[in-house]
């Protein structure tokens, strides 16, 4: 299983969309995007390249240190810039293996040097648990012939 299949589904639910900010977006229109969209990230596009995620988390944090006026400064200051993404022909697996050691929650998905998606850790989580259920429905009907 590959990350394509995780897009699958998602086209599947009307979730396969990626929202995107730029580093020029002010923090407040940024927040008010995740809101509208019910999403805990976006990533940040320049000239169509990926140059940083930037999530909720990454808010908060800096709200905390540096307070309100946080909200006018540029995605820019707030953005993670060393991006980590996968390939739409990546294992599941290797995916999940690399969210879970890096701590990365949310990661863009490429097609050469397009973007094409993100996925969440949830998402991972969630591929692998219809997974374990099909496995374990497979596994029912062998035993019960």
């Amino acid at each position: 299983m590959n990350i394509s299949d995780i897009l699958r589904w998602k086209a599947t639910t009307g979730t396969v969309e990626v929202f995107t900010a730029t580093p020029t977006d002010t923090v407040r229109d940024l927040t008010r995007s995740l809101a509208d969209h019910n999403i805990g990230a976006l990533v940040v596009l320049e000239d169509d390249a990926v140059v940083g995620v930037i999530s909720e988390r990454d808010i908060v944090r800096r709200l905390g240190q540096d307070g309100a006026e946080v909200l006018e400064r540029p995605v820019r200051d707030l953005m993670t810039t060393t991006v980590v993404s996968c390939a739409i022909g990546d294992s599941i697996d290797a995916v999940a293996e690399t969210m879970t050691e890096r701590r990365i929650r949310h990661m863009p998905v490429l097609d050469g040097s397009e973007l094409v998606g993100i996925v969440s850790i949830g998402d991972v989580v969630s591929h692998r648990m219809r997974q374990l259920e099909n496995d374990r429905g497979q596994l029912e009907h062998y035993i019960s012939g």
